[in-house]
């Protein structure tokens, strides 16, 4: 038996949602008519942006702070922006301090939106690996509690509850369409929906930039990857040094992962926007830019894509909207009008 078998069952998922109740929200599931015809199939999206964070990084935070004794002395994280706002909420439901630890990488409209929530911000190095190196330093010296961003039991029960909720809500799903990025999310719902329905295919999508759980499980180990901007910027960063669960979790439950391109995910952006009214970040859309890029195995019956993210710089989303090109470091992207 795996490691991660001793720690997480859907019992522990269970447990999660009750943890969580009154601070993440129980969200909608809704039909894209647009998506479902261009699969040939019912596309269902599952819209984790209406989360009070606006991305349901705040179910795994709560779940773990929730854990926490009333005389911890606050919590800190290392984050690429979502996460950092899930712990800042949660932390300020229980009245305890909370510090953000993040890279240069991480866009100024999340810096702002995770001060706004009372927290302290440190921004620290160029990659995720050295924001965790300050939070770890919060950990010894000040003696916070560590929320980690992914690779921690509580965390990825929390964000199983998205697979209870799916599940319950249309059990004769056949595929879920999940980013990928270091698999919290991904192990999370791909234990509880299994545990329903074991021959539910769970395939996680990345950017095909500084994708790290996607490098390592082809290579079968731990693989480092340089961080570089994307559109999908929430799915960057590396999965740590000592990493004991999520890779090995996405290892046995995910049935496939695909890489989607810059371009993809910009064509994405812009049709969930003009077809189905959503503002969402570049992450949130990889699923979507698999579907119609024409990525993904023969969908063969119903398919739930997570839509997770609405925290971006939107002055980029409008120039995306408005097909201007768009920068990301050493890569511009062309513009492109969106049509049908």
């Amino acid at each position: 038996m795996s490691d991660w078998r001793r720690e997480l069952s859907n019992a522990t998922v269970e447990a999660a949602r009750g943890a969580i109740a009154g601070i993440a929200l129980e969200t909608p599931l809704v039909p894209s008519s647009y998506l479902s015809a261009h699969a040939g199939t019912e596309i269902l999206l599952k819209l984790e942006l209406a989360q009070p964070i606006g991305a349901f990084k705040i179910r795994g935070a709560a779940n773990a702070i929730a854990a926490l004794p009333d005389d911890c002395p606050g919590v800190t994280c290392c984050s690429t922006g979502n996460h950092g706002r899930g712990v800042a909420y949660a932390a300020k439901a229980r009245g305890m301090r909370a510090a953000v630890c993040m890279s240069e990488l991480v866009p100024q409209a999340k810096v702002d939106g995770i001060r706004a929530l009372g927290a302290e911000v440190r921004i620290i190095g160029r990659s995720q690996d050295e924001a965790a190196e300050e939070s770890r330093r919060l950990v010894e010296q000040e003696g916070l509690a560590e929320i980690p961003p992914f690779d921690d039991p509580l965390v990825i029960a929390g964000q199983g509850t998205i697979g209870l909720e799916l599940m319950e809500a249309r059990p004769g799903l056949e595929t879920l369409l999940i980013p990928l990025s270091g698999g919290g999310l991904a192990a999370g719902i791909a234990l509880a929906a299994k545990a329903v329905k074991p021959a539910v295919r769970v395939i996680g999508i990345s950017m095909d930039r500084g994708a790290a759980m996607y490098e390592s499980l082809a290579a079968g180990r731990n693989v480092s990857v340089e961080e570089v901007p994307s559109l999908a910027d929430s799915l960057g960063g590396g999965l740590g040094a000592e990493n004991r669960l999520t890779l090995d979790m996405c290892r046995d439950l995910l049935d496939d992962a695909i890489l989607v391109t810059e371009e993809e995910i910009y064509r994405a952006m812009q049709t969930l926007y003009y077809e189905d009214r959503i503002v969402c970040e570049g992450g949130s859309a990889v699923g979507a830019a698999a579907l119609i890029a024409g990525k993904l195995p023969r969908l063969a019956g119903p398919a739930a894509m997570i839509v997770t993210g609405r925290n971006l710089d939107m002055s980029v989303h409008h120039d995306i909207m408005a097909g201007r090109s768009v920068r990301l470091g050493d890569l511009t992207l062309e513009g492109r009008p969106y049509h049908a």
